[in-house]
């Protein structure tokens, strides 16, 4: 009996070897492989055997629905102690019938990556005729042959390498000077406080002995300039402690800059500032909103959910939706456009009103510069807060969009530098989501000369401006025509070419920006009330109201993309953007102007102003909020109204006090440095 069990061991040993080097793996790899499946054999497998079973991904309910994926457990696996090895969690990304999807496996830790893929290639897996990685049965998809395009393991901790240790000190950093000079500041406030108690009890006696002083001084003095032998070593004292007393000012003036006594300052204020008008203040907060909840859904729809087919067939097709993601999405991003051309123009002849009335190249390059220190050290530091917090937060299940978050930015942080980042396809775009300060800046560029223009001659604006109107427009159009691309932003990336030529380019995207900086030369320069007669508020607002209604309308019925070019969806893709910026000048002018009824009142509430000073930090926070989420997830999400709303309120409470304090210590700090 006991030989017979060492001939088994024998042949089993044999086995193994003859495998490995027939697929190319190592024998440790293979010799623990073989153990597990063997185990699985077994009437009662050990425990570890079935914890490695159990955390492989299984078919579930709904794939009609969209459930494909297959997670498994991760905790599961990695919880395992084998004999000679512990578990390792792998994703297998397969492909069936145009279906691409991902299985997890419990693996042991001895193999590699290219290993496991080896594994089901040569169908390790299939026990008994029965597989652990079974393809969808063909009454629920045509085509049962599976291909395998990508394998990849989760470690059990995280091994970031330079580049996200150095990112990781450099946030640090940012972050803890303006506190470190909030402390300095405040001993020296309580220091000077101190020291001003004592010195009130003897005032008086003080004052005189300065005065007496002062004449005492003043008599040495005047004995040395009239006998003309002035006192160099007084002198030379007197310079030393000048520089030093102007060394001690100058580090308080920093101290201060940086410190969150002085940029917390009217950061919470219910009321607007001069510098922009009130009903900005709503719409750039609503369009925020909107922005947060598209994000939402789109992050959790490309991967995450487990009845996507399910929510495209409800979303897709009810206009309702349009809040959340379908529709003419993002034309949050066009009303964003619009208010920075409007302050931009805005910002500019105030600059040049308080210049002489002169437009010199000193003041573009310190306009152009001013826009520069505003946005970057914010944006570098989310560049860095992405490349370091995604590489040492331990990977989860739906980890890809975080991964591919951290490569783009390893590989192409400099576009963020230098605000190019627009011009990559989306796929290589670090921080995706950080496309429109680029283009915005690249806008921005444009408002001196169009405010030249507009100081030479009025008319010559007229035409200059409507020409770049209808190039952004027709080649727009041009763009959608001829590369049949959607009239929306698709809700996966089937349409590459919508991202790479079309969504974030500024030959497509100019239209409401250029409205913006006409609107505001006007309403800067404007002598009189545009809105004079009654009948003139109620055309307006049907017609900005209509407008913004059939924008949204068409979207739905110009959903399905022909494999032909299509003059309505070149058309509307070409004018949609322009026509809602349109609108919306309109619903500025006449809050400005006294016309805003009702409106006007919900876009000046004084809750919109606080929320406005920190808007530009909940924008560039909120996607990383997002990704964390969705790629700590170990299931996949379903989606409800119900839920995904409860999820949207959970990331705008998570986002609003993160912008808060992002504000307070990074965005305005370094500002205000500058400044000083």
């Amino acid at each position: 009996m006991l030989r017979l069990t060492w001939s088994a061991v024998t042949l089993m040993y044999l086995f193994v070897c003859h495998n490995a080097c027939a697929w190319n793996m190592t024998l440790k790899c293979m010799k623990d492989t073989t153990t597990f499946l063997k185990e699985l054999q077994k009437e009662t497998p050990s425990k570890y055997a079935v914890l490695m079973y159990d955390a492989f991904g299984k078919i579930g309910s709904d794939v009609v629905g969209g459930n494909v994926n297959r997670p498994g457990s991760l905790r599961e696996c990695l919880s395992v102690e084998g004999p000679e090895f512990r578990g390792q969690y792998c994703q297998v990304f397969l492909k069936q019938d145009r279906v691409e999807y991902f299985v997890g496996v419990c693996v042991p830790d001895s193999c590699t990556e290219s290993e496991v893929q080896t594994l089901v290639v040569y169908e390790a897996f299939e026990q008994k005729h029965i597989s652990l990685l079974p393809s969808v049965p063909s009454i629920l998809m045509s085509d049962s042959t599976l291909g395998i395009f990508m394998t990849q393991c989760l470690s059990d901790s995280p091994h970031p390498d330079l580049s996200a240790i150095v990112c990781l000190f450099v946030c640090c950093a940012l972050l803890a000077l303006p506190l470190i000079a909030s402390i300095c500041v405040a001993l020296i406030k309580r220091k000077r406080n101190r020291e001003v108690r004592p010195a009130v009890g003897f005032a008086q006696t003080s004052n005189t002995n300065q005065y007496g002083a002062v004449l005492t001084n003043g008599s040495a003095n005047q004995s040395k300039e009239c006998s003309g032998a002035p006192d160099a070593t007084q002198t030379k004292n007197q310079n030393a402690e000048n520089v030093q007393h102007g060394i001690s000012k100058t580090v308080l003036s920093c101290l201060q800059a940086l410190s969150v006594q002085n940029s917390s300052q009217g950061l919470l204020a219910t009321e607007s500032s001069g510098s922009s008008y009130s009903s900005l203040n709503g719409i750039r907060i609503l369009s925020l909103l909107w922005i947060i909840s598209g994000h939402t859904v789109q992050l959790s729809a490309w991967s995450n959910l487990d009845n996507d087919k399910r929510w495209k067939d409800m979303v897709e097709k009810n206009p309702l939706y349009v809040l959340a993601f379908s529709g003419p999405v993002y034309l949050a991003v066009d009303s964003f456009l619009l208010l920075g051309g409007l302050l931009s123009a805005k910002s500019l002849l105030n600059s040049i009103q308080r210049s002489d009335n002169t437009l010199s190249f000193s003041l573009v390059a310190h306009f152009l510069f001013k826009r520069f220190k505003r946005i970057q050290p914010l944006h570098l530091f989310i560049v860095c807060l992405t490349i370091g917090l995604f590489s040492v937060v331990q990977r989860g299940v739906f980890w890809f969009i975080a991964e591919d978050e951290v490569f783009s930015c390893k590989k192409y942080w400099w576009s963020n530098l230098l605000l190019i980042n627009n011009l990559f396809t989306i796929t290589d775009i670090c921080a995706p989501w950080t496309w429109y300060l680029s283009i915005d800046f690249q806008f921005y560029a444009t408002t001196p000369f169009l405010i030249f223009l507009y100081r030479m001659n009025k008319s010559v604006l007229v035409i200059v401006s409507s020409v770049l109107l209808m190039l952004s427009s027709v080649t727009g159009a041009l763009i959608t025509g001829f590369l049949h691309l959607p009239v929306h932003q698709p809700t996966t990336l089937a349409y590459e070419s919508y991202f790479q030529y079309y969504y974030n380019k500024p030959y497509t995207r100019y239209g409401p920006y250029l409205l913006g900086i006409l609107a505001g030369i006007y309403m800067t320069n404007k002598k009189e009330m545009l809105i004079k007669q009654q009948w003139q508020v109620v055309i307006g607002w049907l017609c900005s109201l209509s407008i913004m209604a059939l924008l949204v309308g068409l979207a739905y019925v110009l959903r399905e993309v022909p494999p032909y070019p299509s003059l309505p969806h070149a058309v509307y893709q070409g004018m949609h953007r322009s026509l809602w910026a349109l609108a919306l000048v309109w619903i500025i002018l006449a809050c400005e102007e006294g016309h805003g009824g009702f409106v006007d009142k919900i876009l000046s509430l004084g809750l919109w102003a606080p929320l406005s000073n920190i808007s530009f930090a909940c924008y560039l926070i909120h996607p990383i909020i997002i990704i964390l989420y969705n790629g700590k997830q170990e299931t996949t999400m379903h989606y409800t109204d119900f839920n995904f709303f409860y999820l949207f309120l959970g990331h705008l409470l998570l986002t609003i006090p993160i912008g808060y304090v992002l504000t307070v210590l990074i965005e305005k700090p370094y500002l205000f440095l500058s400044k000083r």
